[in-house]
């Protein structure tokens, strides 16, 4: 049963960014499954259902004791009425425990019990804790109510997300015919071949909420938020594995929690900057004379003489007032994790960097 005092009460608000190199983060069915693309912008896009796709299978595949409502059974697609028979019949030992839920789930059919799906209006406490996804992002749900003449019930999610869309601008998408294979066939030699496409490099952003009112419908609770802190941040790593999608690491998660559930600050995507430091190449003849003896400070170009190679670093930064007195930020410095040495430098500057500030003015 839902016990109402353990569901969460304060609205949260998130942050997450992940980035994308040479894959294709969210094919496009309609547009020969191409990366998702706003080419008015030059901004690549990621849909919200992608997003809890990956949760979903991570829920799935690493976390204990969780089911989903949204899911293949047995790798075979299925529709909600049947996903509900399958949960029902998961459950068969649990319910025959319950001589209220084995009356209204299951009906004897000669030597076996029959799932009675139509009957789950009755125990919605039951079902929203048995389907994580449902109590996360809502769904609409094949079952009579206990009172109307409607059909399904629909839970409203407390956890929502825009679509993603890329910091940086994207140019274009490459395409290859590089999906192959071989198989026998009408000839010794018979073979397939397929397009690909991938974008080079995006980072992307989502802006998300967790509604305090709309986790009262679902039955949220404070465990399973930390559930979800958990799953987002693990899920890009450890289900973006398939051959298009490989190439996927999350850079920032922040979910920032209000104390009331009355207000939202808005997409937080606005207050993050991208910027880029960069510098040119230094051939030797530019070198400073007191700079050309310290060969070993620099690279060597093909005439063996030491040159300064250029190098780029990408950057995010965020900074929000939190009041007039108070500033907080967050920097990612060297998002791409490059090696560079800077000019007349001896040391090699560090990989990535998480910076948190926090000022105050008098």
């Amino acid at each position: 049963m839902c016990n109402k005092e353990e569901v969460i009460k304060n609205n949260s608000e998130i942050l997450f960014i992940y980035d994308a190199k040479m894959t294709n983060p969210n094919g496009d069915p309609d547009d020969e499954n191409k990366p998702r693309m706003d080419y008015d912008r030059s901004r690549n896009i990621v849909s919200d259902v992608r997003l809890k796709r990956y949760i979903r299978d991570y829920l799935l595949d690493y976390e204990e004791n969780v089911d989903v409502f949204v899911r293949r059974m047995g790798n075979k697609v299925v529709d909600a009425t049947n996903r509900l028979k399958q949960l029902i019949s998961d459950n068969e030992k649990e319910i025959c425990e319950s001589d209220l839920l084995k009356k209204d789930l299951l009906k004897k059919n000669k030597d076996k019990l029959e799932p009675q799906v139509m009957n789950l209006g009755n125990h919605l406490d039951w079902l929203l804790g048995k389907l994580i996804d449902v109590r996360f992002f809502g769904a609409t749900i094949p079952i009579k109510a206990k009172t109307g003449s409607g059909s399904s019930i629909t839970f409203t999610g407390p956890i929502q997300f825009n679509w993603g869309y890329s910091l940086n601008k994207v140019f274009g998408v490459y395409e290859s015919n590089a999906i192959t294979s071989t198989f026998s066939g009408a000839s010794e030699n018979h073979s397939t071949m397929g397009k690909d496409y991938r974008v080079a490099y995006s980072i992307l952003a989502f802006h998300g909420i967790v509604s305090a009112k709309r986790a009262i419908g679902t039955c949220l609770k404070i465990g399973d938020l930390e559930l979800f802190d958990r799953s987002i941040i693990n899920s890009i790593l450890l289900e973006a594995t398939t051959r298009s999608k490989t190439g996927q690491e999350p850079l920032l998660y922040i979910r920032v929690e209000y104390n009331n559930d009355n207000f939202f600050i808005g997409d937080l995507r606005k207050y993050v900057k991208l910027a880029n430091n960069y510098n040119g190449e230094i051939p030797f003849y530019d070198l400073a004379n007191s700079e050309r003896s310290k060969a070993y400070l620099y690279a060597t170009d093909t005439n063996g003489d030491p040159y300064s190679p250029s190098w780029y670093t990408l950057n995010l930064r965020s900074q929000y007032a939190i009041s007039d007195a108070f500033k907080g930020t967050i920097s990612i410095e060297n998002i791409t994790n490059q090696r560079y040495r800077t000019y007349s430098s001896g040391i090699a500057a560090p990989g990535t960097n998480f910076i948190l500030g926090l000022g105050y003015r008098f």
